[in-house]
């Protein structure tokens, strides 16, 4: 484990610095852009009060927060999955594997995800979806049905929407997770993948017990950064209405003209849910490393 950093004194005059440089912010917007900065005003978008039975229900924000969460999670399972199939692949000792992986990796990384969005979105959702009975299987679900799908991902009317932006943050960000995975693998030594074949251990096994325990552990900053990336290019999916937070935030911005405590207030719940996973992710840092 690495040495604790002391604190010093140069470290007491950035924090100084910091915090005169907020000062200022704070006191240029103010009175330079004669703006108030009502952050307060921001909780009637995050709550708001059932006119049937008086209690708090969730409002605009906290409803995009909510779906931003989910679409992350599953955005998220879904890019690992697809980056440890593709990053196997692009180390795989078979070179029509090697291939396809490269050329995945290198087709996603080199296209703006808006552009992503839109093909997933008005090719594969609106085509191909229909093709598969998608939309009609939705509809076709019972009540029960309907409301578990709501609860794991989102209403009706808009799972064919959120369903494109899954598989668009999916295969964004597990090209990214590919590249990772690769690395990591690359970087377990050659005698090991030797030793474990002498010992006639199965490729399945070899990769299960030997191979992907050590990539992992040792990318996991790099995978860490890419859950983080997932989470906020999430905000891309507004442009074809999934109604996240950013969605939400532009909504709310044609109620309200303090657009920037809407956009701070924005920014600091995105920042929760990064600093969650980077949290998460120490943690797990931390256990791999006493394990060892």
């Amino acid at each position: 484990m690495g040495k604790k950093a002391k604190f010093k004194g140069i470290d007491v005059v950035l924090i100084l610095l910091c915090i005169a440089a907020g000062v200022y912010a704070y006191f240029r917007i103010k009175y330079g852009l004669k703006r108030d900065i009502d952050f307060i005003s921001m909780g009637q978008f995050m709550f708001r009060r059932s006119e049937e039975t008086g209690r708090l229900m969730p409002n605009l924000l906290i409803v995009g927060l909510v779906a931003t969460l989910k679409l992350s999670v599953w955005a998220l399972i879904s890019a690992t999955i697809v980056g440890v199939i593709f990053g196997i692949f692009r180390t795989s000792g078979n070179l029509f594997l090697r291939m396809v992986g490269r050329t995945y990796v290198e087709m996603i990384r080199n296209v703006p995800p808006l552009v992503l969005i839109y093909i997933f979105y008005f090719f594969i959702a609106d085509q191909i979806m229909s093709l598969l009975g998608v939309d009609a299987f939705i509809r076709g679900l019972p009540e029960g049905g309907k409301t578990i799908m709501g609860f794991l991902f989102t209403e009706e009317s808009l799972f064919v929407q959120f369903l494109s932006g899954i598989m668009t943050l999916a295969f964004f960000e597990g090209a990214y997770i590919t590249e990772v995975v690769r690395a990591g693998i690359e970087s377990i030594e050659t005698g090991q993948r030797q030793a474990a074949y002498s010992l006639g251990l199965s490729w399945l096994d070899q990769m299960r017990f030997i191979i992907m325990p050590q990539a992992i552990k040792r990318v996991m900053p790099a995978l860490a950064g890419e859950f983080i990336s997932t989470i906020k290019y999430s905000s891309i999916t507004s442009v074809v209405s999934i109604q996240e937070l950013t969605f939400m935030g532009l909504q709310v911005n044609l109620i309200t003209s303090d657009f920037l405590a809407l956009w701070i207030t924005v920014s600091a719940m995105y920042m929760v849910l990064t600093f969650s996973i980077s949290l998460v992710a120490n943690r797990l840092e931390e256990r791999m490393a006493r394990s060892d």
